[in-house]
């Protein structure tokens, strides 16, 4: 940053969880990395905040999508959230949906008393969480299916599925943000490490792929950094930007 190179968080979280989890290391408010008042890419793309930090994007997924989601829900018990800008929603507690408070420091979901309640929310996205196994052979293959040419889906996390509205990821999140700085992509390097991250590295001028990312993440990428338990976000700015080589 001191060198002048703007810092972006572009991530699958609500703003709230990602100041949270950047508090933790001291890099939230004046001088670091995010802000309220800070530009920065949520929600995979889904609410985008510019210049001093007002939202310059906003996007809701389709009604009946998320209808439909919440009856399959309740039907088959499977943990289900609803992300509303800074808001969580859900239809019953689980402790997995606690999880998501705890662990990934999202907002502590509200249980909706029905579906007409929660469709008075303006949902953005909805998150299923369930066993890595259900997720591979019963909800991304059911909602592949159902959801198709209606809603984007998408994983981060091999437990968690998401369904986005169609034509969303995180980046044209990036895209949006940058054509609004007035920052030409072929200038910027974007790293990541989940499926939700590929059309972001593939659009950047230099993308890298950590060293635990999915195959197909690393397979757009024009470089791979060490994995996110040996510092490789550190590695790759110090290997990239301040080492001179991309910056």
């Amino acid at each position: 940053m001191k060198m002048g190179v703007q810092v972006i968080i572009a991530t699958g979280k609500t703003r709230p969880a990602a100041l949270a989890a950047l508090e933790t290391v001291g890099l939230t408010g004046k001088g670091g990395v995010l802000s309220h008042t800070s530009p920065g890419v949520f929600l995979q793309g889904l609410q985008v905040y510019g210049k001093q930090g007002t939202i310059l994007h906003s996007q809701l997924l389709d009604p009946k999508v998320v209808s439909e989601t919440f009856k399959f829900s309740m039907e088959h018990q499977v943990p289900l959230v609803g992300f509303s800008a800074d808001k969580c929603v859900t239809l019953f507690a689980h402790t997995w949906i606690d999880k998501l408070h705890e662990v990934y420091y999202e907002p502590q979901a509200e249980v909706m008393k029905s579906i007409d309640q929660i469709m008075e929310v303006k949902v953005q996205k909805v998150l299923f969480y369930d066993l890595a196994e259900r997720v591979a052979n019963f909800l991304r293959p059911h909602w592949s299916l159902v959801a198709r040419g209606r809603a984007t889906i998408v994983q981060a996390l091999p437990d968690m599925l998401e369904i986005l509205p169609i034509g969303a990821s995180k980046g044209a999140g990036v895209q949006m943000l940058v054509d609004h700085m007035e920052v030409p992509i072929e200038q910027v390097m974007a790293i990541g490490d989940g499926e939700n991250d590929i059309e972001m590295l593939s659009m950047v001028g230099w993308g890298v792929a950590m060293a635990n990312a999915t195959e197909r993440t690393k397979a757009v990428a024009d470089a791979v950094t060490s994995s996110n338990n040996e510092d490789g976000v550190a590695k790759a700015i110090q290997n990239f930007i301040l080492s001179g080589v991309f910056y």
